[in-house]
């Protein structure tokens, strides 16, 4: 049960998920955590089989309360799953690193994200095939249906993990340089950069056939714009706001 009472629009609040160091960055609302998990193209997922713990990074996508991943068939992370697994997903962004006057006010800014919950493949092999077509759709809008379909060796290879997002949180600094007052005299540099992940100019396939146009859904993946905010944007393009 939820140790505080939340309004429908936030995760319940628990011992588990609970910020607890700077509860003030902590952030419950289910807008503020999907932004931070739909800016995100990759997520580690934690996870303890046999009492040995695991953490895997792998492409993710949300549906809304429900977080999506695949791999191989083969893989012990997505066999341990089948009949369900207790699991962490998480997503960070780093967004500037913070250089201040004393080694003990050193930071960096950034949004992350912490979300719980049972991890169960999608047996159904439509819907397997839903998922699948919808993880490309949700990177690169569109594009499933521009695509020859997968065959039924790919599917059989291919493993879909769902999880329900049952409790979350996210955390947030974006205070930039945060000096003690009266270090803010002392002749010493202090700064902040600014960090993000840009998209560089494409390189198509020199094997492409002459005259293959770019396709609409790839329009905002032009040279310099920000991933996170292409990765954004796409999800909503996919799956619409919420």
């Amino acid at each position: 049960m939820p140790d505080v009472a939340v309004s429908p629009d936030a995760y319940p609040v628990t011992a588990r998920n609970r910020v607890k160091r700077l509860h003030e960055r902590g952030r419950y609302d289910r807008a503020a955590v999907h932004a931070i998990l739909d800016a995100a193209m990759v997520c580690h997922i934690a996870y303890v089989i046999d009492g040995q713990p695991y953490c895997t990074p792998t492409a993710f996508w949300r549906e809304g309360d429900h977080l999506y991943w695949h791999g191989s068939s083969a893989s012990r992370m997505l066999r341990a799953q089948k009949e369900g697994l207790p699991v962490c997903l998480t997503v960070t962004h780093l967004d500037s690193l913070v250089l201040a006057r004393s080694g003990f006010n050193h930071s960096v800014d950034y949004r992350s994200a912490m979300c719980f919950g049972t991890a169960r493949v999608v047996e159904d092999v439509a819907a397997k095939a839903r998922a699948l077509d919808a993880m490309i759709d949700r990177f690169y809008p569109g594009r499933a249906a521009e695509l020859r379909p997968s065959t039924e060796q790919e599917l059989k290879a291919t493993t879909v993990i769902a999880m329900e997002i049952e409790e979350a949180s996210g955390k947030v600094r974006a205070k930039g340089i945060g000096d003690d007052e009266a270090d803010y005299a002392l002749p010493i540099h202090a700064t902040r950069f600014p960090v993000t992940q840009v998209i560089g100019t494409g390189e198509p396939c020199p094997r492409m056939p002459a005259g293959v146009p770019v396709p609409p859904g790839l329009a905002g993946f032009t040279p310099g714009r920000r991933l996170d905010e292409i990765m954004l944007e796409s999800h909503r393009t996919t799956f619409g706001e919420g």
